[in-house]
């Protein structure tokens, strides 16, 4: 740990201590902390800037109190009425403006307590403060008893962390191994993802994770030789040593995500490194702290794609695209249904509007039910064919697997249908073919250095390559008509129920007309 905490630098304007939090920045050789937009905050803050003539006046004084006051105001009494341009959760959006101002608090009061005890590092302090103050609970009562008259706000605020701090530092409650263990994928996840860690990290700091947390509980916690006041004591090599080799040996195993299973094996020195980076994660964005994860910081690097829309085969990136391609998918199976002969639409009726199974069909046919299985089968290779005519996949297929092997081989999609086949089907590939993938598309090696490392020739390296690429597109053909088979299967039962509410529709209408 540095013996030095960081300069916090002020503001520049005054409306950014209601909409800016801080982070741990350790993109320099130094650590430092900074300070970032929390994004739908600062979008209120601009409505009421441009609508709210008294707040943009209170917005150009030198003193934040009257600020603090009209957020206070809101937040603890809804006052004064809500005006229709306001949010309709402006009172929750109050109290994210006051705990988002109380963030300097946060640093100033953890400042005074290492100055006096530096025994414990200075972001464990920032953090029991920032616990405080985003708990809705405590923050709420903390404010309550807040009396302007006496002092303002940030000197008030300042003086009840400083005493929580010292309290809760005395405990040890906030240990930040315990923080590391105690969270969840999912909210570690998201602090990674607020970090600016992304895929493929993420999912091996989770899995890494994983068995940190299950050596370091066994040889520390569960250890009877651990007294109760040491529950949490720091990690020595051995356990780092011990969770990287267990990493290591289950990454080869079906259960580790695809991203663990593609890269090399781990050290434990890196092994400790992600968990320290995991800490800090989870220290600038714990759960319990609300500024929560925008919108636009998942938008701005891509990281959560909208499922695609049901099983078209949409590999087009515009939405206009999509829908025009679902669009000629639906326009063409409906001209090949009314190209269809009567015995085959009414099978189809039968089948899919009325529900009834192919014996039933064969017995009203006067034929067996292999005759109407066939018949089936017919019809619905011919609806196949029909919407593969529209992307021919023979004519996309190769560019598309190699392109997805150079860009996203490491960081699939999870919710795309084709890249989750793909995955699927590397998995399947045999272990000197995944090793290959592994060290060319992962690892990026050229196919001299993989050549060399595998002692093999050149020539059979490419060979091989080329064998994968082919093994992959085969199973992407099928795949897809797996997802054509089931997409056809969703969508005649709509078109079948439709006609037979209609026809019911009609019947009824002509029953009351007699």
């Amino acid at each position: 740990m540095l013996n030095q905490l960081p300069i916090l630098l002020k503001h520049q304007h005054l409306a950014h201590r209601f909409y800016m939090y801080m982070i741990v920045d350790n993109s320099i050789n130094r650590r430092a902390i900074q300070w970032r937009p929390e994004l739908h905050l600062q979008r209120n803050i601009d409505l009421y800037q441009t609508q709210h003539d008294l707040f943009a006046t209170l917005l150009n004084q030198k003193n934040e109190q009257g600020l603090v006051q009209f957020w206070l105001d809101i937040a603890l009494n809804n006052l004064p009425s809500k005006y229709n341009w306001e949010p309709e959760n402006r009172i929750q959006k109050a109290w994210e403006h006051l705990s988002l101002y109380c963030e300097d608090s946060c640093y100033r009061a953890a400042l005074q307590v290492w100055k006096e005890n530096r025994c414990k590092c200075w972001e464990e302090y920032i953090f029991i403060a920032r616990c405080l103050i985003y708990d809705p609970v405590k923050f709420r009562e903390i404010l309550a008893k807040y009396d302007p008259s006496i002092s303002p706000l940030y000197v008030y605020i300042i003086e009840v962390l400083r005493k929580t701090i010292k309290d809760e530092g005395a405990v040890a409650k906030f240990s930040k191994w315990r923080l590391l263990c105690k969270k969840s994928n999912k909210e570690l996840k998201e602090a990674l993802i607020r970090y600016g860690i992304f895929e493929p990290e993420v999912s091996r700091f989770l899995f890494a994770r994983k068995y940190f947390r299950q050596i370091y509980q066994f040889n520390k916690i569960q250890n009877p030789a651990t007294r109760s006041g040491q529950r949490w004591i720091e990690p020595d090599s051995n356990d780092f040593q011990e969770a990287a080799q267990y990493y290591n040996a289950e990454k080869s195993l079906a259960i580790a995500p695809h991203q663990v299973a593609i890269a090399k094996d781990v050290t434990s020195e890196q092994l400790h490194r992600w968990m320290e980076i995991c800490i800090t994660a989870l220290r600038n964005y714990p759960q319990s702290i609300i500024p929560r994860i925008s919108l636009e910081v998942i938008s701005t690097v891509s990281y959560e794609i909208e499922p695609s829309l049901g099983f078209y085969l949409e590999i087009e990136n515009s939405i206009f695209e999509q829908k025009s391609l679902c669009q000629r998918t639906d326009a063409v199976l409906q001209q090949e249904l009314l190209a269809l002969n009567d015995n085959q639409k009414e099978i189809l009726y039968l089948y899919y509007g009325l529900g009834w199974n192919q014996k039933q069909i064969a017995a009203k046919f006067a034929v067996t039910q292999g005759a109407i299985a066939r018949r089936l089968q017919t019809i619905e290779r011919r609806l196949i064919n029909a919407v593969y005519s529209l992307k021919q996949p023979p004519q996309w297929v190769t560019g598309y697997v190699t392109t997805w092997l150079k860009y996203n081989y490491e960081t699939p999609d999870n919710s795309d249908l084709i890249h989750a086949a793909l995955v699927i089907a590397i998995q399947r590939l045999n272990a000197q073919s995944q090793n290959l993938l592994r060290l060319y598309y992962g690892q990026k090696l050229d196919t001299n250095a993989i050549s060399k490392q595998l002692c093999l020739p050149l020539s059979i390296v490419n060979e091989l390559l080329s064998q994968i690429n082919y093994e992959l597109e085969c199973a992407l053909f099928k795949e897809l008509d797996l997802i054509i088979r089931k997409f056809l299967d969703i969508w005649l039962n709509k078109k079948y129920q439709y006609i037979k509410n209609q026809n019911f529709i009609l019947q009824s209408q002509q029953l009351i007309l007699a």
